[in-house]
C-alpha cells in the first residue's frame, strides 16, 4: 500500500500572516485567497486529474500545530488514510486524533518522532478544486 503520495500543504507560523501574504502576493506574484495560495497541478499516473497543494500563514498564536513548539506544519496526501492510521498506530506511531471527514477529504494529525505535528490529508480533488475555485472569487 502506499502511504504518502505527495505534498498536501505547508502552514507557518507569522506575526502578521495578513502582510507576509500581501508580500507574497506583491513579490512573488502569488494569487492569496483568505487561506493563502494553492498550487495546482496535474497527476503522473493520470494526467487528467488535477491535484493541488496548499501554502497557508497562520498567525503566531495559533493552537492549530499543538502539541509541536515547531512554527510549521506539513500536510500529506495519502491514498487511504483509514488503512494508514490502522498501520501507524500498529507501528506505534502517536495518532493524535481521530479522523475528520469534509467534503474535500479526510484529515488526522500524528507526530513525527521529534514531536512535530503532521496533518495528513486523503483528498477528494474534484471538490477540492471547487473549494479553489470559490475561496478565490
Amino acid at each position: 500500500m502506499k502511504r504518502v503520495i505527495g505534498l498536501g500543504g505547508i502552514f507557518v507560523k507569522y506575526k502578521d500572516p495578513e502582510a507576509v501574504k500581501a508580500w507574497y502576493g506583491k513579490h512573488l506574484g502569488l494569487q492569496m485567497d483568505q487561506y493563502g495560495t494553492n498550487f495546482e497541478w496535474r497527476h503522473s499516473d493520470a494526467p487528467e486529474k488535477k491535484g493541488f497543494t496548499q501554502w497557508s500563514a497562520f498567525d503566531a498564536k495559533t493552537t492549530y500545530m499543538e502539541p509541536s513548539k515547531a512554527d510549521f506544519m506539513i500536510n500529506y496526501r495519502v491514498e487511504n488514510l483509514e488503512e494508514l492510521v490502522r498501520i501507524l498506530k500498529s507501528e506505534g506511531v502517536t495518532v493524535l486524533d481521530e479522523i475528520e471527514t469534509f467534503e474535500y477529504g479526510k484529515f488526522v494529525h500524528i507526530l513525527d518522532n521529534e514531536g512535530i505535528k503532521v496533518e495528513l490529508w486523503e483528498p477528494i480533488d474534484e471538490v477540492y478544486e471547487k473549494f479553489v475555485e470559490r475561496s478565490t472569487k
